[in-house]
């Protein structure tokens, strides 16, 4: 499996990409092309033809979940693809995959829409839209793991804004927050948007799904942002035990919370631009 960072918070010096508070990333694996997130702009695909990445030829796009600086990056994709049409080009008709709520309107106050602007009828038009709960296998190594049980007491509290499905609202615990894991050689490579579920409830639920304890890798945002002492704490001791490779923690981990991680376990620099291998 190889991994190339399109989006995140940070980009690499000397590396001349752009950069912006969300996350894109594009995953390989044994011909298998899959986009995980589309960050809040067009930037991801501008860094992708710099890189050299065709996104016409995606076999997935899975979203993490509904908010702006996972899905915003949705439209310009569109775009992209009506482009291509315009101009002859060849593309891939890919198959969407995202937790049933994550296409649903997502609303804060005072700040107003904060969810995917794109309506599941639109992104329907061009690509095969399949939403679920339930984990989905896009192969034998790459698994959708859909929603999250939150077996852990110390994360996965926060409420942001309300979601509004069928003119019905609700407060929203964001349960459509959910991750890729990859079966490697070396264990378990997870990969995470923002891991509002909770990144403990995550590597355990992975774990269950893939029948798998190693953890080789974990790759994305951990939702630490002034976490409190019982959170950060739990996560710490949880990923003490638990014992990963790696771990490429970024986007929405504060360098509070980077710092007390890498007490316990090896802490990764990310950016746009880094490839990861496994």
């Amino acid at each position: 499996m190889k991994l190339t960072v399109l989006v995140d918070n940070n980009t690499f010096i000397d590396r001349y990409f752009l950069g912006e508070p969300g996350v894109s990333y594009y995953i390989e694996d044994k011909g298998l092309k899959v986009l995980f997130d589309t960050g809040y702009s067009d930037v991801f695909i501008r860094n992708a033809q710099k890189m050299g990445i065709d996104l016409l030829q995606l076999d997935y796009i899975v979203i993490s979940h509904g908010h702006l600086d996972h899905t915003w990056g949705l439209e310009p994709l569109l775009r992209l693809f009506t482009e291509a049409g315009f101009e002859g080009r060849q593309h891939k008709a890919p198959v969407l995959i995202a937790h049933p709520l994550a296409l649903q309107r997502k609303y804060l106050e005072g700040t107003g829409d904060i969810g995917t602007l794109v309506s599941e009828d639109r992104l329907a038009a061009y690509m095969n839209v399949r939403l679920s709960g339930e984990p989905l296998w896009l192969s034998e190594r790459l698994v959708f793991l859909g929603e999250i049980p939150r077996a852990f007491n110390f994360e996965a509290r926060e409420i942001i804004g309300c979601i509004i499905e069928d003119g019905n609202s609700a407060p929203d615990s964001i349960p459509d927050d959910t991750a890729i894991a990859c079966k490697t050689d070396a264990g378990l490579v997870i990969i995470t948007g923002c891991s509002h579920s909770g990144i403990c409830n995550i590597i355990r639920y992975a774990k269950e799904i893939c029948k798998e304890e190693r953890i080789a890798d974990i790759i994305g945002g951990f939702h630490l942002l002034g976490p409190s002492k019982d959170q950060l704490d739990g996560t710490m001791e949880y990923l003490k035990e638990t014992g990963p490779g790696k771990v490429h923690a970024c986007h929405c981990t504060d360098l509070r919370s980077k710092i007390a991680l890498s007490k316990v376990c090896d802490i990764e620099e990310v950016g746009v631009g880094l490839e990861i291998e496994h």
